[in-house]
């Protein structure tokens, strides 16, 4: 059973166009993003995690592979820590263009992100299938889930028994590494670090609200 969860979201992507990648193939990381990347793996290999488990996205694949080279594990893909699919319903569309596409939309998402209506997966079953992928780690004591921010967040709040207006309470920042403890009675969050290397701000409006 897993004790000891290292929770990582992916470094920053290369998108000058600052559209919503979502799904969208092509979009790898950064020059920044891949420091990022390889400082959360030096950052966690002391710490000698036994699994790494990925989104199967290239950003997050990316990131992966950096934190399983320095902590000398393979890299195991699992589906259900893919981005959240309200950013397919947007995919390709430019953040900035966003309120005239989809008037109302991102206001509403910045605003209520656990109350979506037009939302094609709702935050509860976004955690959901994280937690199913965390549940079937049965053969490693500690392990780093590399997933994407609103994923990484909706599993997090969770886990630690948050309700949903603790979902936008301190999102993390790429490459960013939060560590859960499993107690008798439930988890607790030990840790929160963040790389010490510059990324985007986007989407505009979203202090560290970048998917």
């Amino acid at each position: 059973m897993i004790s000891r969860l290292f929770l990582v979201r992916h470094g920053e992507v290369e998108n000058p166009g600052h559209v919503v990648y979502a799904d969208l193939p092509g979009f790898s990381l950064s020059p920044i993003g891949r420091a990022q990347a390889e400082a959360a793996g030096r950052r966690l290999a002391p710490l000698q995690p036994e699994a790494v488990v990925s989104s199967p996205l290239d950003r997050a694949m990316e990131t992966a592979a950096a934190i399983a080279g320095a902590v000398g594990v393979q890299v195991t893909v699992d589906d259900r820590l893919i981005e959240w699919r309200l950013s397919g319903r947007w995919a390709g569309v430019v953040w900035e263009d966003l309120p005239e596409r989809f008037p109302g939309e991102l206001e509403a998402y910045l605003a209520t992100p656990y109350d979506l209506p037009f939302a094609p997966e709702t935050i509860a079953e976004v955690a959901a299938r994280m937690a199913a992928a965390l549940d079937d780690l049965e053969d490693a004591r500690s392990a780093v889930l590399v997933s994407h921010q609103d994923p990484v967040q909706a599993l997090r709040v969770h886990l630690l028994d948050g309700g949903g207006e603790s979902f936008l309470e301190g999102k993390p920042g790429h490459a960013s590494v939060i560590t859960l403890e499993r107690t008798t009675v439930g988890w607790t969050e030990t840790g929160y670090w963040e790389p010490d290397v510059s990324s985007d701000p986007f989407p505009p409006g979203a202090s560290g609200s970048r998917s």
